[in-house]
């Protein structure tokens, strides 16, 4: 199961980001500052993180930039979700390392197709490729030695 980390001190938003998520089959943690959401990293491993800018206590610059730093958690898919909308936070929170951005207010819809195609980027590409098949002919590339 996918897991995301919502970071994010409006509560409405915390509540409307994981009904629509839940209901795609994401299992959604939230936490509404920096330090809590550390406590949660620590906790757990998270398949995504979806970050507001404007939290209490700690940036969501800050968060980003700092797990941009950790070895262990800079591969992380980041998606900013914040009422900074301007071509300057933009750039700005995409240089800090997030992979997306998306400006309140939101479509619902739209955030869980950002989610999932930030996830399909984000896999490694499968170990089997898929048997194609076509008018009766089968090809399976899984048979086949790969060369060097």
């Amino acid at each position: 199961m996918k897991r995301v980390l919502l970071i994010e001190d409006d509560r409405d938003i915390v509540e409307l980001v994981r009904y629509n998520l839940e209901r795609e089959g994401f299992q959604v943690a939230a936490a509404n500052d920096g330090p809590r959401a550390s406590c949660k990293f620590a906790s757990r491993l998270r398949t995504m993180l979806l970050l507001d800018l404007m939290l209490p206590k700690l940036s969501g610059l800050e968060i980003c930039r700092d797990i941009r730093r950790d070895q262990a958690l800079n591969r992380l898919p980041i998606l900013m979700l914040t009422a900074r909308g301007e071509e300057a936070d933009r750039v700005v929170g995409l240089e800090m390392g997030a992979d997306d951005y998306v400006t309140k207010p939101f479509s619902p819809r739209e955030l869980v197709a950002r989610v999932k195609a930030l996830l399909r980027r984000a896999e490694p590409p499968g170990e089997t490729p898929r048997v194609i098949e076509t008018r009766g002919l089968m090809i399976d590339p899984s048979s086949y030695p790969r060369h060097a």
